[in-house]
């Protein structure tokens, strides 16, 4: 049996002989997930987080009024930035308008191919609320990760891109991320961002989580055996986003949703909940935003969204002390005046 182009046959086979604990779970599962996401994100252990090795650090940063509307009108003496509590100095100030380096990264492995066509024309629509001196590439990825098209402000080349990706089959996932921060360290000191198209179901990792939660009986005991922030590709991913200031900006396609799936199996249920707490990961460790795609016709309106929210961040920049330990969190603060606004960034890195 096939769900948004994964193969169950060997999860699911003999996991079901009685069908009247599925409510049950589709019910308790969302509690059971918060629980878990907040397990995993206060238990981390030193050899597994992400570092950085360079010491200016570089935030992208959004700023709301009360209403929770973006502020756009702030310079660089509206902004305070704190680590571990001491006030650094600004070294680097960009403004709202200032243009962005973007990755377009789609999805094409199985999992997609049912709606190919939703997908390509909602990608192309984002182009068109782009600002102008925006540089995009297209980046496709399945088995294989493949440039469509490399940087540029020509929206007709990223279009034709977009039309001609193509494929089906594995999702490798993590190594198109590490291959889209590689393209985008070519980009000097330009603002950076990801935007990426994707169920999260990496394959390699999927089949990791699938080895550790082997013996589990229950939904619970899944939950609470994986640690989705030990990945060492995530990891990894983080660690040269770090480095370089990138916000990456998920959009999870209904396909990888643990409260969507079937025949909901502890094992499955296991595996599905790790993939999106990771792509959660990605987004608040970054500073971005998971945008969950609850239903394929709002995919346009969602990429409509995430290209508003580009035009309304700034990007300020510190050095940081020399001597940091190694391996520490570091905790970032970012206030600005008037005091009634909230600026939201990353909220912290490790030290290297």
């Amino acid at each position: 049996m096939l769900w948004g182009g994964h193969t169950f046959s060997t999860d699911l086979r003999m996991q079901y002989q009685n069908y009247s604990f599925t409510l049950c779970r589709l019910f308790l599962f969302p509690a059971l997930l918060a629980m878990f996401c907040a397990l995993t994100a206060t238990a981390q252990d030193v050899d597994d987080v992400v570092r950085t090795e360079t010491s200016l650090v570089q935030l992208n940063v959004g700023v709301v009024d009360k209403q929770g509307r973006p502020v756009t009108y702030l310079t660089r003496n509206d902004f305070v930035i704190y680590e571990d509590g001491v006030k650094q100095s600004i070294q680097h100030f960009e403004s709202t308008d200032a243009p962005f380096s973007l990755v377009l990264l789609l999805d094409m492995s199985g999992s997609t191919v049912n709606f190919r066509q939703q997908l390509k024309l909602a990608s192309q629509r984002f182009l068109d609320v782009l600002a102008p001196e925006d540089r995009v590439a297209v980046i496709q990825f399945n088995a294989k990760v493949k440039s469509l098209a490399g940087f540029s402000v020509d929206r007709q080349r990223a279009a034709y891109a977009i039309e001609i990706a193509e494929g089906a089959g594995e999702t490798h996932f993590y190594e198109a991320l590490k291959y889209s921060l590689r393209e985008l360290e070519k980009e000097g000191k330009r603002r950076k961002a990801i935007v990426v198209l994707t169920d999260g179901l990496d394959t390699h990792q999927r089949n990791a989580d699938r080895a550790t939660l082997a013996n589990v009986q229950t939904d619970a005991e899944a939950l609470a055996t994986i640690k989705p922030d030990s990945s060492a590709d995530l990891n990894a991913v983080l660690a040269s986003a770090d480095r370089q200031g990138v916000t990456i900006y998920p959009l999870a396609l209904p396909s990888g949703d643990p409260k969507r799936l079937p025949l909901p199996s502890p094992n499955i249920t296991g595996i599905y909940a790790a993939a999106r707490a990771r792509m959660q990961s990605l987004a608040d460790r970054t500073g971005g935003r998971l945008n969950e795609i609850n239903r394929l016709e709002y995919m346009a309106q969602l990429y409509r969204e995430v290209a508003a929210s580009l035009r309304t961040l700034y990007t300020v920049a510190y050095q940081a002390p020399g001597d940091r330990p190694r391996g520490k969190w570091h905790e970032i603060r970012v206030e600005v005046t008037p005091s009634e606004l909230t600026a939201r960034t990353k909220p912290g890195y490790y030290a290297r």
